[in-house]
């Protein structure tokens, strides 16, 4: 998701008409101005990205980083982490989903968290029960791969980190037929876009002149004769 906005162009306007001064303290105002309009692009992602999801996470939306300019480094940056960058890069370029594992996972008939997404951990606390199995099933509709529980008054559960194993009637599947957990399927194509180097853009674009004068008066605040 990476791109450059240039502000070169508005930056050689803003120039014009300076005195040695203010030319002096132009590379500090500049750095001003852009990691403020850092912060604001940063801010204007993360009210698009819960605008544009459905009840993304804490930890989707924290993803969203800025670094400042220096005066000697005149590029202030926007990034997204790189876990969140893969998954959130079809929202932006399009194309589909992308996968955690090898298959799209399709809750059904499991208990999800606040945010619809299944818990960390289920699949594989899921694999350690005696009643769960994971493959084809043959059904009215056709082939369904996925995660079936079995008929059953309890189960064993097997902790994978200690090895030990339990009997429990929790969770238990007393309906008297296979129940579809989880269904695996291909990866759908992502229909949501965010825009976000249009957004960005903008942004930048329409704020622009006004971060300089605001760092431009700090920048002359801190001037020596």
């Amino acid at each position: 998701m990476a791109f450059d906005i240039s502000v070169r162009t508005n930056l050689a306007d803003f120039e014009r008409g300076l005195n040695d001064l203010a030319r002096r303290q132009l590379p500090y105002a500049t750095a001003l101005a852009l990691t403020s309009l850092a912060k604001m692009v940063t801010v204007d992602e993360v009210k698009n990205l819960s605008a544009k999801l459905k009840n993304p996470s804490p930890f989707t939306l924290r993803s969203v980083k800025s670094v400042a300019a220096r005066k000697d480094n005149l590029t202030a940056r926007v990034y997204v982490m790189d876990k969140t960058a893969a998954y959130l890069e079809p929202y932006e370029r399009g194309g589909v989903h992308k996968l955690a594992g090898k298959a799209l996972l399709n809750p059904k008939d499991i208990t999800l968290n606040q945010y619809g997404q299944l818990r960390k951990g289920a699949l594989a606390a899921l694999k350690g029960r005696s009643d769960i199995f994971i493959g084809p099933v043959k059904t009215k509709k056709g082939i369904v791969n996925g995660v079936w529980q079995r008929t059953a008054a309890t189960a064993s559960i097997t902790n994978k980190k200690t090895g030990k194993t339990r009997i429990s009637s929790r969770g238990v599947n007393t309906s008297g037929a296979l129940k579809l957990l989880i269904r695996f399927g291909d990866a759908l194509a992502v229909r949501t876009r965010l825009g976000y180097q249009a957004r960005a853009t903008a942004l930048v674009n329409a704020n622009f002149n006004a971060e300089m004068d605001k760092g431009m008066v700090k920048a002359m605040g801190s001037a020596r004769p």
